[in-house]
């Protein structure tokens, strides 16, 4: 087949869905313009939640396994909580560091509202210190040192509105570290009949989480290695924790996504990555789907190289012969394991090219492959 441009390629796959009988999936929502952003310091001073307090005007936060015992006039480690002459408050409420409208796809989600743009928006702030963090502009400072837009929940649901967008998704650093900001726009936005997502590290405790969990649809969450080591090391926390609030998730009502960022020569040991992958197919289930994500150079690790497509495409197949069903390759806009495959008769039933979705055989309605009758897992509409 010839080269062909984008409305080419879209007018061919609705053509071809709509003789299948299968409902062409969009990509047709409008554009997000670019929103400007608001000033440096511009922070907020709203109660916190998750913390206990102590003698002497001193905090204990009890939002994550860190404990932080905080005296007045200081932060915990995330740098965006304070204690001020006693009072808890978070400095990041309302005040996002980072805003776009972004493909679903980018979450990523692949299960949930394909071919959707979702309102992305991350703080300033992170209570893990990710040696290669892609987002250190933002996460790995205070939110004195980033510009800030003001954009409290009832705006960020209007601007939503606005746009015709189906939801919003709390991404890029930490949301735990916002707690409150992201409650609260969860709580408005399904007033207003918008769906809600976040991607974390999952590094909190497990009563925050449980809290967040009833307010979210869907759940992506890094799981950035099975090595002990790794999490201590290059993460700065424990594995025990991520692992136990996987699982939390898991058995939640929230759709789950999981992201493997590959950095090679520090997490792409293939004996390892295969132990993480057999306790995601016993533990969660092999219907989870696995973003395994490519590496580019950053922060502290920008002597790194960028993980080579073999090394990619050899953890995929070992994702695969563990019996996951649904392993995708990210970073690598183009290759076929972009898309969406039925694990029973190999069709692809959801194609993408980097951002670009079409249905390729997915009865949305019921979410089936149209050719064999099984069921993929998901939110499809």
């Amino acid at each position: 087949m010839g080269a062909m441009d984008r409305r080419g390629f879209l007018d061919t796959c609705a053509k071809g869905c709509m003789a299948a009988g299968i409902a062409p999936m969009l990509s047709r929502v409008p554009d997000v313009p670019p929103m400007a952003m608001g000033a440096v310091g511009n922070v907020s001073n709203v109660p916190a939640r998750y913390f206990k307090p102590l003698e002497n005007q001193e905090i204990k936060c009890l939002l994550c396994p860190r404990h932080c015992q905080i005296r007045p006039g200081e932060r915990g480690l995330c740098g965006v909580r304070e204690n001020v002459d006693g009072v808890y408050v978070t400095k990041v409420y309302g005040k996002p560091a980072a805003i776009h409208g972004d493909p679903m796809e980018k979450g990523p989600f692949f299960h949930f509202l394909p071919a959707t743009k979702t309102l992305a928006l991350g703080t300033a702030g992170c209570n893990l210190t990710c040696m290669y963090c892609q987002s250190w502009q933002f996460a790995q400072r205070r939110p004195e040192q980033t510009d800030n837009e003001s954009l409290p929940p009832d705006e960020l649901v209007a601007q939503v509105r606005k746009y015709g967008l189906r939801s919003i998704t709390f991404t890029y650093s930490e949301p735990m570290v916002a707690v409150e900001y992201l409650a609260d726009t969860a709580k408005a936005a399904h007033a207003a009949g918008i769906k809600m997502a976040m991607h974390t590290s999952a590094s909190c405790n497990p009563g925050p989480l449980k809290d967040i969990c009833g307010l979210m649809d869907a759940v992506n969450i890094d799981l950035k290695s099975y090595s002990r080591s790794f999490y201590d090391d290059v993460v700065g926390c424990k594995i025990d924790t991520i692992l136990e609030n996987t699982k939390l998730v898991a058995g939640s009502d929230v759709w789950l996504e999981l992201t493997f960022l590959a950095v090679p020569g520090y997490n792409t040991d293939p004996a390892v990555f295969k132990l993480m992958c057999q306790w995601i197919a016993i533990t969660l289930g092999d219907q989870v789907p696995l973003h395994i994500s490519r590496f580019f150079p950053a922060y502290r690790l920008r002597n790194v190289p960028a993980t080579s497509t073999d090394t990619l495409k050899d953890l995929r197949k070992i994702a695969y012969d563990t019996g996951l069903r649904y392993v995708y390759l990210g970073n690598m806009a183009g290759d076929p394991s972009e898309s969406t495959y039925c694990p029973k008769c190999g069709m692809m039933v959801v194609r993408r090219v980097g951002y670009e979705v079409s249905n390729t055989g997915l009865d949305l309605r019921s979410g089936k492959c149209t050719k064999c009758g099984m069921k993929i897992p998901g939110q499809w509409t």
